[in-house]
């Protein structure tokens, strides 16, 4: 008789299912379940142990990197707004160009709405830098601050899903740089105030990888 598997062998499986998703994406965005699951080394029954369909696949890998995006924006701390906003760009921008195709699909029309309801932590973290900015006369204050906060989201969606993410240089110093400073630009700082925070503080640019 053939061993049931236990649930750290299930565990496995499904990580090593997630794995093989990111990387067979990253390759097709249109990698099939069959192609998925012999890139993990394991069948198309097994997959469908895991989840109902590709679909339901796709929105794990959605959840799952909500909750790194999730954590990211726990980390800032900075007291200034200004600098936390900075930052908070920074590091979300290095993370999506990590996960690539998985954030430009996590972004697309098909999944907007629980990928928005799985960063609810990130978009509170979000508009509290915001009503906290505008109270310090920091940021704008000609639209409400509910209005900005959305504004910054819809901003940073739009970076992500159509500045080709997925392109080498997506990870870049230069690509972090410009990101970082459109959105302070949305905040209301003029160019030149963004450029005197970022020179203030160049360790904002840097992945936390390689600022060790």
């Amino acid at each position: 008789m053939t061993a049931r598997p236990t649930r750290a062998d299930s565990r496995a499986n499904r990580a090593g299912l997630l794995d093989a998703a990111r990387t067979a994406l990253a390759h097709d965005p249109y990698a099939s379940v069959d192609a998925i699951a012999r890139s993990a080394g394991l069948t198309r029954r097994t997959l469908y142990g895991h989840f109902d369909d590709r679909d339901g696949l796709i929105r794990e890998l959605i959840v799952t990197g909500a909750q790194r995006f999730n954590a990211l924006a726990a980390s800032v701390t900075d007291a200034d707004p200004q600098l936390a906003l900075a930052r908070l760009a920074a590091l979300l921008w290095h993370e999506a160009a990590h996960v690539q195709v998985v954030a430009a699909l996590a972004l697309d029309e098909a999944h907007v709405a629980q990928t928005a309801e799985a960063l609810a932590p990130l978009r509170r973290t979000v508009a509290d830098l915001v009503r906290r900015g505008q109270d310090e006369g920091v940021f704008r204050t000609d639209v409400a601050a509910p209005t900005l906060a959305r504004l910054i989201e819809e901003i940073s969606r739009t970076v992500v899903s159509r500045s080709g993410v997925v392109s080498s240089d997506a990870a870049s110093p230069a690509a972090a740089d410009l990101v970082v400073r459109t959105l302070l630009s949305v905040a209301g700082l003029s160019w030149r105030e963004a450029d005197a925070l970022l020179q203030t503080h160049p360790d904002v640019l840097v992945p936390a990888e390689e600022s060790e």
